[in-house]
């Protein structure tokens, strides 16, 4: 009788097999399809890639499963089926294991490298759907594979641990730089996925051998569970319409013994590799006596990789100009909003620009095409703005125009140009906008960028590489107070803080009760607020903020005195109601944050005035 897993791999070095999805694309099988699906429609297919394996070496196989989860299944239309297809990968692969072989059911990760906007009960749902099939059929235990961050490989393992008992193979994608998307270093990964109850550890996938070795050296003297070890058969190349691997299976054999000289229990192949990459591994491991793992110091000193050597200093970081955050703890501050133009003529928005700087706003804050309508860049706009007027810009960064690169892009750029305040917003959608037929990206929510920009100060780029110095982003958060339920808005504003909000900026708000009412529900958090209000052109804007933009409400009150003025009159209204509002918010508030509408920059300067003169601040000859 075979012992179990946990014995066999506590005793042996198992070679493991070796790729399925893309030795079926090899066989003729077209990208583009469910190869999940073909447990179903070609079993003996399916088999016969077990078997090819089994011959060459491999005592453990996994199920062809890798993506039999609702999310991806649901693609090809094969959602219902997800029971079905999973229980058929184990039975396939225990007739091809036989009775000395062992079976693993096979679990992908489902955000696989993207920041898909699916929640954490979606993951465990979907997980636990996937898990509670495969153990139907009872396999010898469960590999989790090709996750790049810890947070979903942890949401996976914990939905495994509630259902089974099982051996569990946990294998993280990393590259060169050692680090999980999320950017923990591989200690750090390792002592979490240990705690949550991982067996196995190790990596596959996104790098061939060479990479995996050097992120394997990083935990030499810290292994505390046997490692897996499945790396992809180097980089792909696409030659002649055909995607081609280039590390031969004379390399994975030379490689086998070296892996398992630094701690490897199990040894396969990923993309790329074939039963003659497997037949390598194992003729290279034939006789190969274990040596039992190195006694780690302590599991609890596992820590933090310093990588201070990667960061340069920040060269007068102290001596600078304060931020936003220094200045409000210090005095009332008001950042000013002016859109960014529609057409390539900016005469008009500099200038009003230039008239903001001398009426003494704090910064100057440009929308990143707000309402999904195509404006002029506000990295361009804000780098003009600094260097020309001096004043401070503020630019908030959407999640919808820009996938994961060019968002980290976008924000080196600012980080380059010196732009370091920032809002980080999700973006209305794009069907609602002036073109219509573009797509929403939304890589991000509005949560995840936050993070992800904080990540950045730590010196951390998004794929989890350390940068050679760190950025400097100040970073905002928005809050929509005109709802119903203001407590709810509250705890979704404590998520973003939680995430590394600096400071927030409001909608804006037509009612003095509903500022105090804000100030009572936010006292107790330590970040600061600005509020927003908006001084209204007309009674027809009056009407259309109320009815048709999203988060904006206006009183009952306020819309009864714009109701039907026009131009100057229906201007001077306007600033006299946000005149009004501004007594009640720096009653409670020392942020403001004022909105300029169609470009109408001199009732801003009003409102601007009007605040230093309440706060008997004396603007400085430079200003003017």
């Amino acid at each position: 009788m075979k012992p179990d897993l946990r014995s066999a791999w506590e005793n042996n070095v198992l070679v493991g097999d070796g790729a399925m999805g893309t030795f079926l694309y090899q066989k003729g099988f077209p990208v583009g399809i469910s190869y999940e699906e073909l447990n179903l429609t070609s079993p003996e297919v399916i088999e016969d890639v077990h078997r090819s394996y089994i011959n060459a070496g491999a005592v453990l196989l996994e199920s062809n499963t890798y993506s039999a989860n609702y999310d991806k299944l649901s693609k090809f239309g094969l959602e219902a089926k997800v029971a079905d297809i999973n229980r058929a990968g184990v039975r396939i692969a225990r007739r091809a294991a036989g009775e000395n072989g062992y079976v693993v059911g096979a679990i992908g990760s489902i955000r696989a490298g993207k920041r898909a906007n699916l929640s954490s009960s979606e993951l465990k749902k979907f997980f636990s759907q996937q898990i509670a099939a495969l153990l139907e059929e009872a396999p010898d235990g469960i590999m989790l594979e090709t996750f790049y961050d810890v947070e979903e490989l942890h949401l996976a393992l914990k939905a495994v641990r509630k259902l089974s008992a099982l051996p569990v193979i946990c294998q993280l994608a990393v590259d060169d730089s050692a680090r999980t998307l999320d950017g923990l270093t591989l200690p750090e990964a390792f002592h979490i996925l240990q705690q949550d109850g991982a067996d196995v550890i190790g990596f596959n996938c996104n790098t061939g051998p060479n990479g995996i070795k050097r992120a394997l050296a990083t935990l030499q003297g810290k292994l505390v569970l046997p490692v897996s070890i499945y790396p992809n058969a180097g980089v792909a190349d696409y030659v002649d319409g055909q995607y081609r691997y280039g590390a031969s299976p004379e390399y994975f054999g030379q490689m086998a013994p070296v892996f398992a000289d630094m701690g490897s229990r199990i040894i396969g192949g990923c993309c790329g590799t074939t039963p003659r990459h497997i037949a390598e591994i194992s003729a290279a491991l034939k006789g190969y006596v274990v040596e039992p793992l190195p006694e780690p110091a302590s599991v609890s000193a596992v820590e933090r990789i310093a990588v201070q050597e990667h960061l340069a200093d920040d060269e007068g970081q102290g001596g600078g100009e304060p931020t936003l955050v220094d200045l409000i703890k210090e005095r009332h501050t008001v950042i000013v909003e002016l859109d960014p133009p529609r057409d390539l003529d900016i005469a008009k928005f500099m200038k009003g620009a230039e008239a903001l700087r001398r009426a003494g706003a704090d910064a100057l804050t440009l929308a990143d095409n707000s309402l999904a309508v195509t404006r002029m860049s506000n990295m361009a706009l804000g780098h003009l703005v600094q260097a020309r007027t001096g004043l401070r810009p503020l630019v908030h960064v959407a999640c919808r125009d820009r996938n994961l690169i060019g968002t980290q892009s976008h924000l080196m750029g600012f980080d380059a140009l010196g732009i370091d305040h920032v809002l980080a917003v999700t973006g209305d959608p794009a069907r609602f906008g002036d073109l219509p037929g573009s797509s929403s990206i939304y890589d991000l929510t509005s949560f995840e960028i936050i993070r992800m920009i904080k990540q950045l100060n730590d010196g951390v780029a998004f794929s989890g590489k350390p940068l050679k110095q760190k950025a400097k982003f100040v970073i905002g958060a928005a809050f929509n107070p005109n709802v119903k339920h203001l407590d709810k808005a509250v705890e979704r504003l404590e998520k973003k803080i939680a995430s590394g909000a600096d400071y927030i900026m409001t909608q804006p708000v037509y009612d003095p009760e509903l500022i105090a009412r804000i100030a009572k529900a936010t006292e107790h958090l330590d970040i600061p607020i600005f509020i927003g209000i908006m001084p209204l052109a007309s009674g027809r804007n009056a009407e259309y903020l109320h009815n048709e933009v999203p988060g904006i409400q206006l009183s009952a009150e306020v819309r009864s005195r714009m109701a039907g003025l026009e131009g100057e009159a229906g201007r001077a209204e306007g600033v006299k109601i946000a005149k009004e509002l501004l007594d009640a918010a720096t009653t409670h508030f020392n942020g403001i944050y004022l909105i300029t509408p169609f470009m109408f920059y001199d009732m801003s300067v009003q409102l601007l005035e009007y605040i230093w003169e309440k706060q008997g601040r004396k603007l400085s000859p430079l200003f003017r």
